[in-house]
């Protein structure tokens, strides 16, 4: 039977609309074409909640559309990008959810349109948060914290009230002693020694808080490495500055794994959404605890059983190590500069430290 006019099914001619309604609202110039900077504007403006949409994968979804090359999408590649199969991956959650609340749902009974899934290619969508994993399963700081523990219960059950010395079965061949020195383990082992029940129950919380987030990111032999460079460079710092003092304790692995998270996020930048507000509130928690911990046992010259030179040794391997060690899902030119600064300087920081202890 012929027609005297062009049937047209009505989920086309909404699914038009929808297109429409949606190109109209990016295209703020009204040219009739979509620049990158105008579907960025439209997205930041309008839906705060695909704010973390790193700007490289909106340059992949509009570059991806951009047929012609000529970095502006008209109306039917702005269609195809909305309508496309051929890309190879999901994108984030929140792309999802920017496309779900584009534009208001109709108010009708039928089922509403679906816009399909937009994909880009896998690598250029990856970001930090995709490295989260729980396979393996991050138990390399809980070993550890065990280790820890289990060598101060033997010193305290073996001797009691040892571990407020260190003078238990364990503790006295571990800590470091700065007369003592040719037993280099000591540079090392004396994290496993701690004196006293608060100072361990503390460090084992807060390595355990700080470490298993980097573990399921990084990887255990990552987080291992921060940890005892930062162990080392902690027992260096002090043999150097409070050379006449004993030390134990893991407080300078605490420090390294703390600043490492200072470094994933200098490394991770653009990556991560709310990145200068986690730079600022590790910064400052650092900072107070360092800060007030120096105060008062060189300006007040209060005596405590503090290894402050040991915190600060810890946190500034734990900066650099993290910097070349830990991942950097996207690396840039300007990261590299800083890999290379922070392998340098950890290098010369940590080969001057072992000559002033050898020589001094």
């Amino acid at each position: 039977m012929s027609r005297g006019v062009e049937d047209i099914p009505l989920k086309d001619r909404y699914t038009d609309s929808r297109h429409a309604i949606i190109f109209n609202q990016c295209d703020e110039n009204r040219d009739g074409f979509i620049c990158f900077r105008e579907l960025e504007n439209y997205i930041s403006i309008h839906y705060d909640e695909c704010s973390c949409i790193p700007e490289r994968v909106l340059k992949k979804i509009h570059k991806k559309a951009d047929a012609d090359g000529n970095k502006l999408l008209n109306f039917e590649e702005f269609v195809e990008l909305l309508e496309s199969k051929g890309l190879e991956y999901h994108l984030h959650r929140c792309i999802a959810s920017y496309l779900h609340h584009l534009v208001p749902h109709p108010k009708k009974t039928t089922a509403p349109f679906q816009l399909r899934s937009i994909r880009i290619e896998k690598d250029d969508e990856h970001n930090l948060c995709n490295e989260y994993s729980c396979c393996p399963p991050p138990i390399f700081m809980f070993l550890i914290s065990v280790l820890e523990f289990a060598l101060f219960i033997t010193d305290e059950l073996t001797q009691k009230d040892s571990t407020l010395t260190a003078t238990g079965v364990t503790g006295k061949y571990l800590l470091y002693d700065p007369f003592k020195k040719r037993e280099v383990w000591r540079f090392l082992t004396y994290m496993f020694v701690h004196i006293g029940y608060n100072h361990i129950i503390m460090n084992l919380i807060v390595q355990l808080a700080l470490g298993i987030p980097l573990e399921m990111v990084n990887k255990w032999w990552r987080v291992l490495t921060v940890y005892f460079l930062g162990g080392i460079a902690g027992c260096l710092a002090h043999a150097v500055i409070d050379g006449s003092v004993r030390l134990g304790g893991a407080s300078g692995g605490v420090y390294a794994l703390m600043t490492a998270h200072l470094a994933q996020v200098i490394m991770n930048w653009s990556d991560l959404p709310f990145a200068y507000v986690q730079f600022i509130v590790f910064g400052i928690i650092i900072t107070v605890d360092l800060g007030s911990a120096a105060y008062h046992r060189y300006y007040m010259n209060v005596v405590n059983e503090i290894g402050v030179t040991c915190h600060l040794g810890g946190a500034l391997a734990g900066i650099l190590v993290g910097i070349y060690i830990l991942k950097n899902v996207h690396v840039t030119s300007a990261e590299n500069y800083i890999w290379w600064s922070a392998l340098v300087v950890y290098v010369l920081l940590t080969g001057g430290a072992i000559l002033a202890v050898i020589f001094t």
